[in-house]
């Protein structure tokens, strides 16, 4: 067996399964919100920072849930690296929607979905530590 294999294995070994699904289910929720509030968000007027961020966190929502979904094929450093992008995507998002949560019920629930990306991007971090 070749070496890239089997720490590929011993990693997906070693995951915390817990915090794995925690984070596929929150990067799943965020893609959905992250969707409803661009699409929502072009509509309107001066909202085109908005749009264009939800859209970018949608992708790496996607981007982060599908790695999770491929354990064998992980390695530690990447991992930690594109963890670290989500999470400041998520965050960066969260803060752009959360400045127009009080006139959008979209912008609102896509802060909240954002923030627990935010969340379990840290916890799924913290297990890997």
């Amino acid at each position: 067996m070749d070496m890239r294999m089997m720490m590929a294995g011993s990693m997906a070994q070693t995951m915390d399964m817990a915090a794995m699904q925690n984070l596929m289910e929150a990067a799943s929720a965020c893609e959905q919100a992250c969707t409803m509030c661009s699409n929502s968000m072009m509509e309107m007027d001066g909202m085109a920072r908005c749009a264009a961020m939800c859209s970018n966190c949608a992708d790496m929502s996607n981007t982060m849930m599908r790695m999770m979904m491929r354990p064998a094929g992980m390695n530690a450093t990447v991992m930690m690296a594109s963890l670290e992008a989500c999470k400041a995507m998520a965050q960066a998002c969260m803060e752009e929607c959360s400045s127009h949560a009080d006139m959008s019920d979209t912008c609102r629930m896509c802060a909240m979905a954002c923030s627990e990306l935010v969340d379990a991007c840290d916890a799924m971090m913290a297990s890997m530590r």
